[in-house]
């Protein structure tokens, strides 16, 4: 992931900036792509505010895993507003950084809300992260760390 964002800046709720290779680094990483104007995006975020807080915020030690919403929003202040509103206190891609385009080409997002959860590196471990965390909850993340830790030794 932190490849994927290398030379990037992402924005926390508060709006400040945040070293995407700080922040990503030893995570397991999903990338968001959402938007305020989407039905079916604004019935999911809660589901995924209650994954995130019990993984990150509820577990000791914290669950190395992290969100970065990429907004389909119309405006950088719909935008803002659906980010405070209902998401978690993750991270996101500003929306004037054009990189969001090249991210939704690279990673075939046709469709909202899209839930891809990666390894640090950009390999994908799933593209169906919404399904799977419908389906599984919390025991999905065991599944992303276990294709995760076989992508680092298959590497080594």
């Amino acid at each position: 992931m932190v490849e994927v964002f290398s030379g990037r800046t992402l924005v926390n709720k508060e709006g400040d900036l945040v070293d995407p290779e700080e922040a990503l680094r030893n995570k397991v990483v999903g990338l968001y792509f959402s938007a305020g104007w989407c039905p079916p995006c604004r019935d999911f975020t809660p589901l995924l505010c209650d994954f995130y807080t019990e993984l990150v915020e509820e577990t000791e030690p914290p669950a190395q895993f992290e969100i970065v919403f990429i907004s389909s929003d119309k405006s950088a202040e719909d935008m803002v507003e659906y980010y405070h509103d209902m998401h978690g206190d993750w991270l996101a891609l500003s929306w004037t950084d054009p990189f969001k385009h090249e991210l939704k080409k690279r990673y075939n997002i046709t469709a909202l809300p899209k839930l891809v959860i990666m390894k640090e590196n950009g390999q994908v471990i799933t593209d169906k992260g919404r399904k799977q965390i419908r389906d599984q909850g919390l025991a999905c993340f065991r599944s992303w760390l276990e294709v995760a830790e076989i992508f680092q030794n298959f590497k080594a």
